[in-house]
Order: structure tokens, then sequence, then C-alpha cells
């Protein structure tokens, strides 16, 4: 599930494949709700509250507590290798925290007039919460989970002891009746994880263009639709050098 060094060639059959399904859409910035998973009615209950009253320097949404935990939480999941640097380094933490801060995290394309009656997974994102809160929501109850199980805070663990939890995490290991935590990061936490990945490197993620190159995806140039017919399933020339919204700046 993660983006593992000790497993090279399942992590750039990751890189390959999902870097082939969000490539094009990852050029704007692509956290979209519709098909997320619904948040559970009582996420009301463990609504994000201000855990953290001052924002780390750099920081729009999270504070401190909240973006040690993700910063650890992505550099488990993007450790460093010879492909990229760590997810910090990539600057992923960076893209999440802007899509919070933003008109996405605030919900602002959402209908949210009510009522708020459980949904299925095709009825899209319901829940009273915007989706920064049903984030921070999330975030809190998985640093509460860790905490209570290993005495430490998510950024004291170490990396295979963090991994473990997280793919625990992923199978409905952590969910209560209360909060589906597993829900949450499947369908909340990770697919920001991919967007950080492969957006355009002005919206925080994918510093360097470190996942394009290492995909073999060109950036804007992509978007020319006879180089996509002339290079389909090709190697696309300049791809080791790839075009950002800022290179036609």
């Amino acid at each position: 599930m993660f983006l593992n060094d000790r497993e090279p060639p399942a992590r750039r059959l990751f890189l390959r494949q999902i870097g082939g399904a969000s490539g094009a859409a990852a050029l704007a910035a692509p956290a979209l709700l519709g098909g997320l998973a619904p948040a559970p009615a009582s996420a009301q209950g463990v609504a994000a509250h201000p855990a953290d009253s001052v924002r780390p320097s750099g920081y729009l949404s999270l504070g401190p507590q909240e973006a040690a935990c993700v910063e650890a939480v992505v550099n488990v999941m993007c450790p460093a290798d010879t492909m990229t640097p760590n997810g910090v380094d990539c600057g992923l933490h960076l893209y999440i925290d802007r899509q919070l801060a933003g008109a996405w995290g605030r919900g602002d394309q959402l209908y949210r007039q009510g009522p708020w009656h459980p949904g299925k997974p095709q009825h899209g994102y319901q829940s009273p919460l915007t989706p920064e809160q049903h984030f921070k929501a999330g975030l809190a109850m998985l640093r509460r989970e860790v905490q209570r199980r290993t005495g430490k805070a998510i950024e004291q663990l170490e990396d295979d002891r963090l991994d473990a939890l997280l793919q625990e995490v992923a199978v409905g290991g952590m969910d209560d009746e209360r909060y589906a935590l597993g829900a949450w990061f499947n369908d909340f936490f990770y697919p920001l994880f991919v967007q950080a990945c492969f957006a355009d490197p002005m919206y925080g993620g994918n510093r360097d263009k470190s996942f394009w190159r290492a995909v073999g995806f060109p950036g804007l140039p992509a978007f020319h639709a006879r180089n996509v017919v002339q290079y389909r399933g090709l190697p696309f020339p300049g791809a080791a050098k790839p075009q950002s919204i800022e290179d036609f700046s």
C-alpha cells in the first residue's frame, strides 16, 4: 500500500499505476470530493477542535501537533530512496495543508444544508463537517489511538512501527462505533496523499517534479492532443525534464 524503499519494484509499479491514473488531472489542484465514502453521522462527536492554537511556520491550517503527525505519516508512506526524497522533502505535507486551508477544505462546492442522513458510497460525501474538519477529526482519532496503543505520539514512533499501525488502520483495525477510521484513511487521507505526489509543484507537493520524473510524465505538454496520440505507450521526448505551470508563466 505504501511507498516503500525496501521494495523498489513494487514501488515503481505503484508509481506507474497511480501516476497513469492521475497524471492529467494532477496538473490542477485536484482534491475533489466525488466518490469519497460518506462520513459517519457520529463524526459530529469527534469534530475537529483546536488541539493546536498556534500554527507552525509555513502552515495555513494544521497546528503543531497535527503537522507533526502528517509529516510522520507522509514520510512513512513515501520514504526516501533512489527515486524520490521522503514525503516531507517532496512537500506532500504542504500540499495537504494548502488544500485544507483553501476552498476545498472549506467545502465551498458542497451542498451543506442537510439533513444529514447516513448515505451510500455512491452518494458521495455526506457530512455536516467541512472537509477540513473531517480531516482533522480523523487525524485526532488516529493520534489518540496510536497514543493509547503505544504510549507515544505518532512522530515519536520508529518507521516500521508506524507503518504497521497504518496498515492496521487501513483494514479497519482501529474503527469504533463513533468513527470509521479505516474509511477516513482510505477515502480521505490516501487520496490527498496521491494528489500531493502528482499535482503540479505550484500547489506544494511533487517538489522539483520528483514524481513526474519517476513515472516519465512530461507535465503540461501532456495536454497536447497530438502528442497524446503520437506517443501513446511510448516514451515522451523530454519526459526527464517535465514542465510545470510555472515553467510557462
